[in-house]
């Protein structure tokens, strides 16, 4: 979409109808400025909506990427329109969140409509005493196992998305290692 030229977009401020009283009846300057309202009229349609573009649920389609650049969100054209705006909406909320298993779980499931489960803890120590050392740990692996969502199993999972965006969001310090699962893993202890 663009808003360059909207054919036919009445201005809600018309040039020609604030001019002086002696333009008011001059044949040419009325079609001088109508041609002026006709190129303004899509600004200050736009202006009069700002608030409105800058709100990924209301913003127009071909918005959402430059949207998405502002906060560091993802974001593919070739997604459905509704996961764009929620991956525009919620691109501060993951960025929060990234690094920990919260977040590589919601990543998963926003970006790739995926269930996840996420296990091991990376080798992360730390002491609650300052100024003492951690006891050294061997590094350890992280497990990500993933799952489709929903009833639908039959849409299947993705594997090289999977791996690339697991690989983009764990942290580089642990070692994640990913598992594609049928359908969600047992109960522990069943």
């Amino acid at each position: 979409m663009s808003r360059a030229a909207v054919p036919g977009l009445p201005s809600r401020h018309p040039i020609g109808g604030q001019l002086p009283a002696l333009y008011a009846d001059d044949d040419f300057a009325q079609r001088f400025t109508a041609g002026l309202d006709t190129v303004l009229a899509p600004v200050f349609t736009t202006l009069d909506n700002l608030p409105a573009y800058f709100d990924p649920r209301l913003a127009p389609a071909d918005f959402l990427s430059w949207l998405a650049s502002w906060v560091g969100g993802a974001d593919d054209p070739d997604w459905p329109a509704a996961l764009r705006r929620e991956a525009v909406a919620r691109a501060v909320e993951l960025h929060r969140w990234r690094g920990t298993r919260r977040g590589l779980v919601e990543a998963l499931r926003l970006v790739l409509g995926v269930s996840a489960d996420v296990s091991g803890d990376g080798g992360a120590v730390w002491s609650r005493t300052a100024g003492t050392e951690p006891t050294p740990v061997a590094a350890g692996e992280v497990l990500v196992r993933v799952w489709p969502r929903g009833t639908n199993p039959a849409h299947g999972v993705d594997a090289e998305r999977v791996h690339a965006l697991v690989r983009a969001l764990c942290p580089v310090h642990t070692v994640c290692r990913v598992e594609i699962l049928p359908g969600p893993p047992a109960p522990k202890g069943s």
